[in-house]
């Protein structure tokens, strides 16, 4: 058995580490080099070393990225783009064609819901809001013959539905369509859709993947070769594609990704408890509730629940935004799946351009992205925000 065979067949942590790269032949380095090139030297016309010719088509460094990437989705080939909203393009204009149509969350990714409804829809490309926790509706959503991709978010951004992925692939292959699966919030070590059925799984490696709020990335995983080598096409052919160092950042990122997604959930588990005795709190929306109604779900096909935690606050917005104000060791920022704990407003943030439509979120919600601190400091940092914004303290 070769080595990158018995790589393929290791737990998760050891494929973070050792997979899509060997050790340098020449100098031994075990983790790979950023080769900060745009072109390389051709051993004669058309004799590429290695494949590698110019570095939108291919770099070493987001070779190896790209390996441990398809090694933790348990996929066929993996691809590292610019961002996730390049990946998500990328992959929309290797499907889609105008005059096709999409089934996307109603409660999606503001960035994504913008990509489709204010870009590809001027491109031709219709699409068809349906809950992703409720299969009849996104059955009843598809347009047979007319939808080539059902897109699925799970647990969704903000509000943390949870999507039957095994069903909805069933659905989506039943009208001779193609279940994407935007991983982001569980990370490839929480959940593995191409497993269940899915056919795509899409990152924005700029959180959990990389890890340290340093980095913006974006990546697709396939398991069918025939549409990854329509994929490689057009990710060479737009040309979003990540750079070296942007590279070298996510993987360095992905050999931690497991311990790191351990302390998160951890953490997440005890501000859920906190929030959930808390007076000031109408709402905890965290899928590892018993109550929450995806949380079965959630229990077949994810290994834990996740560090993200939604809540809603008794006092309405402007508590909201009060609470948002007065953390500290919560830092009010946008993006999630850093080692810091973020907290944000999602209504006047990160789904601002949602407002006014379907897609639209709760003003009294807040989001947090709950970190690697120690959890104590978290708990008591969200009890004085809580106090002081609703008069208690």
């Amino acid at each position: 058995m070769s080595t990158s065979e018995h790589r393929s067949k290791s737990g998760f942590e050891t494929r973070a580490i050792h997979a899509g790269y060997e050790p340098d032949e020449m100098t031994g380095a075990v983790i790979p080099p950023i080769y900060a090139t745009s072109t390389y030297k051709q051993d004669g016309v058309g004799g590429l070393r290695g494949g590698y010719e110019y570095s939108r088509s291919a770099n070493p460094t987001r070779t190896a990225l790209e390996g441990v990437l398809a090694a933790l989705e348990e996929g066929e080939r993996g691809f590292a783009f610019a961002s996730g909203l390049a990946a998500e393009d990328t992959l929309v204009r290797t499907v889609c064609r105008p005059g096709d149509h999409v089934v996307v969350p109603d409660d999606a990714y503001g960035g994504t819901y913008r990509l489709f409804e204010k870009v590809e829809k001027a491109w031709g490309l219709e699409n068809s809001p349906a809950p992703v926790s409720d299969v009849d509706a996104v059955r009843a959503a598809i347009r047979p013959g007319q939808t080539k991709l059902v897109w699925l978010e799970t647990p969704t951004n903000p509000l943390l539905n949870v999507g039957d992925i095994e069903a909805l692939a069933a659905v989506a292959h039943e009208a001779g369509a193609l279940l994407v699966v935007d991983n982001t919030f569980a990370s490839s070590y929480l959940q593995q859709p191409l497993t269940l059925g899915a056919d795509v799984v899409v990152h924005s490696t700029t959180k959990y993947a990389g890890g340290h709020s340093d980095v913006v990335g974006g990546a697709l995983v396939v398991r069918d070769l025939e549409l990854a080598e329509q994929v490689a096409f057009h990710q060479n052919s737009i040309g979003a594609v990540a750079g070296p160092f942007d590279s070298f950042l996510v993987h360095r990122g992905l050999k931690t990704l497991g311990v790191r997604m351990d302390r998160h959930c951890d953490n997440a588990e005890q501000v859920v408890t906190f929030l959930a005795n808390h007076p000031a709190v109408a709402q905890v929306i965290y899928p590892g509730l018993p109550d929450h109604p995806g949380h079965e779900v959630a229990s077949r096909q994810m290994k834990r629940y996740g560090g993200i935690v939604s809540f809603r606050v008794a006092g309405g917005e402007q508590a909201a935004l009060d609470v948002c104000a007065q953390a500290q060791v919560f830092t009010l920022g946008e993006s999630l799946g850093g080692v810091e704990s973020l907290i944000e407003h999602p209504g006047r943030m990160t789904h601002a351009s949602v407002a006014g439509t379907d897609l639209e979120v709760p003003a009294d919600l807040i989001r947090l992205s709950v970190g690697i601190e120690t959890a104590e400091d978290l708990v008591a940092d969200l009890d004085r925000a809580l106090d002081l914004a609703t008069g208690r303290a």
